[in-house]
């Protein structure tokens, strides 16, 4: 019985026809239908309008006469625009007002940075019960509203000799603004790996090396947002300066304005050139740091 030989296989790829290449399937094409969000462009509209009919009211009475407001309406447009209005804001008082305004605000903000990063650094890093017991009734603050603690701030004031001082308005402005601060920064902090702490511990460095060339440039978004928002409640501060401040040397911007209202109550255009003068230095804060503002604001929900 004899046995064929089995070709090798380059005898046998050889001996086969070419395979021909299968042609590719014609892929379907993806029809994505848009349809139209009339009720989300409905709300974009009104909401819109909300906030823009307040700005332009605003602005254009600014820029109107008071004959002219008083004659056309509060919503027509300035015929002839002037700018006398700021001319007299500034004539009576009003820099002194924002130079104190200023001052407060700038203090107030300085301090929460300088307060509110090391505590939630503190927070994150420590295992310590009685850090973590601190940070609880350190967060029992937001749920205190400043209004009803002015009594005991107003004695804490006096006793301390310094009423009618901007000392007094801004002590009480960093106690209350702190605990929104700490859980800013705390949430921030914590979307930082562990890693990046072991690592620089291995290298030898010790903890305040470790907040300031990583913990720092790392929570720049978290410190805009708390520096931005800190400065906003600073900046409209109206029950502290009210209470705990009595000579016009000592007034700030909010008190200088609804001083502004009672000296010149029908003046209307003069009270919203105030208005627009005050709302300046917001909206340069926000431009400077709106890029860091939503990330800072999202910060820690992503764990």
């Amino acid at each position: 019985m004899t046995t064929g030989t089995r070709p090798t296989p380059a005898a046998d790829r050889r001996s086969r026809p070419p395979r021909r290449a299968a042609s590719p399937r014609p892929r379907k094409r993806s029809r994505r239908v848009l349809r139209q969000n009339y009720a989300g462009g409905a709300a974009a509209a009104a909401w819109l309008v909300v906030a823009a009919v307040p700005l332009y009211f605003v602005i254009g009475a600014s820029l109107r006469t008071k004959a002219d407001y008083l004659d056309a309406g509060p919503l027509a447009p300035p015929t002839h625009p002037v700018l006398s209005n700021y001319g007299t804001v500034f004539s009576s008082g009003f820099g002194h007002y924002l130079a104190n305004n200023i001052i407060v605000t700038a203090a107030v903000v300085a301090l929460v940075l300088g307060l509110a990063a090391p505590a939630a650094y503190a927070i994150v890093r420590s295992r310590s019960r009685l850090v973590s017991a601190g940070f609880s009734v350190m967060l029992m603050g937001l749920a205190i509203p400043a209004q009803a603690t002015i009594i005991p701030v107003y004695l804490i004031i006096t006793r301390l000799h310094l009423y009618d001082t901007l000392t007094a308005v801004v002590l009480p402005s960093v106690a209350f603004a702190l605990p929104m601060s700490i859980l800013v920064l705390t949430s921030t902090l914590r979307d930082i790996p562990a890693e990046l702490y072991e690592a620089m511990t291995v290298d030898g460095a010790n903890a305040a090396r470790v907040f300031r060339t990583l913990v720092l440039p790392l929570t720049r978004p978290g410190l805009v947002t708390v520096g931005i928002y800190t400065a906003l409640g600073a900046w409209n501060s109206f029950i502290f300066p009210l209470v705990l401040t009595q000579s016009d040397a000592r007034r700030t911007l909010t008190l200088g304005l609804w001083n502004f209202q009672g000296q010149h109550g029908i003046d209307v255009p003069a009270t919203m050139a105030a208005v627009v003068l005050s709302l300046l230095p917001l909206f340069g804060a926000y431009l400077v740091g709106r890029r860091h503002l939503l990330s800072g604001l999202t910060a820690g929900f992503s764990k």
